[in-house]
């Protein structure tokens, strides 16, 4: 194959001979001649196909949209009057001199050429891989890219190192329900998969990494909860000897230059991000996600705030998932610092509904886009958690021993946030939901369509894991 030309590139070839390669993405024929727009993942161009060129004229009669297609062709500038402006090769079209067919398409099962609103969402997933051509899609996987891309260039530039932690871990009660995987060797045994990196990037400032980051797969086996999937992205970061200005600010500094790098359209209300506590917030809003844009109305709107001041504890709800037998559960993870002047209330168990954690929580236009805290780095505070909780010493040691060992090691003050990233991108993609900024989501329910999983396993496999499968 000729060296092949990119079709955003092609009006710097005017009057060349060029090859392109992508797919038909509209055709009309018009008797003499059939016009065609061909697309790469860089753009669109209009082809034609003239009566003069018999090879090429012969094989337009035929394709159809979605075949792919390899062609040679000659950059032409349009008429005058036929120039579109504002539009990519707006004011070229490429006369098509060869085409040669590199696979043909059966019919789509939908069309996508449109935004892809108007069809159904099962669907979609079903045949996910031609809902990702459409261009609306295709933009929200490359913005994606580039926003992954300028926060590691970003946290970088801030000594931070990317550290990839284990996706086999131990199930540990600190949260929603773990998926599970039965282990072959060790039968009768369970590995877990990680809910979040939060033990492992604990462990990592133990270890002296200081700074470091991860744009980290987490699992939560919940149940149906709307704009939920089964597995998420975070952008989970944590830092050694900084106190909750530090982190706050940092991550402040990084939401800030990543609209203005790539989302310049965008308008962020307030800078500073406005702090409101969580009891204003209740009070105010009714929620702690509260919503302070100004204009409701406009899409380009963001507005930030930071919510602090939390209850460390709350009473126990035994309708959820969380493992305890005592009173009292946290509220948003047991590895929290209380704040400095609450810590003796900690330690003595005294007005444990009083105790205010160092949680911050990162609220974008009523939507909870990050979490952190500083953390509990000495290991008497940890076990004092667990105790107010109802755990019993040997649980604790079962389940947190090695965190308790690692804090006791020598282990750094640190704290750190994880943001939800699929959320942060479906708000600046303008998204209604999660699904449509994620490659392969699964549906409410958690069933990928296209795979068709979750999916029966063989005799084979379960005999291998030891595993009998009740009626």
């Amino acid at each position: 194959m000729k060296e092949r030309i990119y079709i955003k590139d092609l009006s710097q070839y005017a009057g060349q001979e060029v090859h392109i390669a992508g797919w038909v993405n509209v055709r009309r024929d018009q008797g003499k001649m059939v016009f065609f727009d061909m697309r790469d993942m860089t753009g669109y161009v209009q082809c034609v196909a003239l009566p003069s060129r018999e090879q090429a004229i012969e094989k337009a009669k035929d394709i159809r949209p979605e075949w792919v297609l390899n062609i040679k062709g000659l950059v032409n500038k349009r008429p005058e009057k036929n120039i579109k402006e504002g539009v990519v090769n707006g004011d070229i079209e490429l006369e098509v001199l060869e085409i040669e067919v590199l696979n043909k398409a059966e019919t789509p099962a939908f069309d996508v050429v449109s935004e892809g609103y108007e069809i159904g969402e099962e669907n979609r997933l079903k045949y996910r891989f031609l809902d990702l051509r459409r261009d609306r899609m295709q933009k929200n996987i490359r913005n994606r890219h580039k926003v992954v891309k300028f926060i590691r260039d970003f946290l970088d530039k801030k000594s931070f190192i990317e550290v990839e932690t284990p996706i086999l871990t131990k199930s540990t009660p600190e949260g929603a329900r773990d998926y599970v995987v039965p282990s072959r060797i060790w039968q009768g045994k369970f590995y877990a998969l990680p809910q979040s990196p939060q033990q492992y990037k604990q462990l990592l400032m133990a270890s002296g990494a200081e700074r470091y980051f991860q744009v980290a797969k987490c699992m939560r086996d919940e149940d149906t909860r709307g704009d939920r999937q089964p597995e998420f992205t975070q952008i989970d970061m944590e830092m050694s000897f900084v106190d909750r200005e530090d982190v706050m600010n940092l991550n402040e500094e990084l939401l800030i230059n990543v609209v203005k790098n790539i989302y310049s359209e965008k308008e962020i209300q307030e800078i500073p991000f406005p702090r409101i506590t969580y009891k204003e917030s209740m009070e105010k809003y009714g929620t702690d996600r509260p919503d302070i844009r100004k204009d409701k109305n406009n899409p380009n709107l963001l507005a930030f705030c930071w919510v602090v001041d939390f209850p460390f504890f709350e009473r126990t709800d035994k309708s959820d998932n969380v493992d305890t037998s005592g009173e009292w559960t946290f509220t948003h993870n047991p590895f929290s610092r209380p704040q400095d002047e609450h810590m003796a209330m900690l330690m003595d168990k005294k007005d444990i509904g009083d105790i205010l954690t160092t949680q911050y929580d990162i609220v974008l236009n009523g939507s909870e886009i990050g979490g952190g805290s500083i953390r509990n780095h000495e290991p008497e505070a940890l076990e004092k958690v667990f105790e107010i909780m109802g755990y019993e010493q040997e649980v604790v040691e079962k389940n947190f021993g090695h965190m308790i060992k690692a804090l006791g090691s020598g282990c750094p003050p640190h704290g750190g946030i994880a943001w939800g990233f699929d959320r942060f991108i479906m708000l600046l993609q303008n998204e209604p939901n999660i699904r449509e900024v994620i490659a392969f989501p699964k549906t409410g329910e958690g069933k990928d369509l296209m795979m068709d999983s979750p999916s029966d396993i063989s005799e084979k496999q379960l005999k291998e894991l030891n595993i009998k499968m009740g009626k």
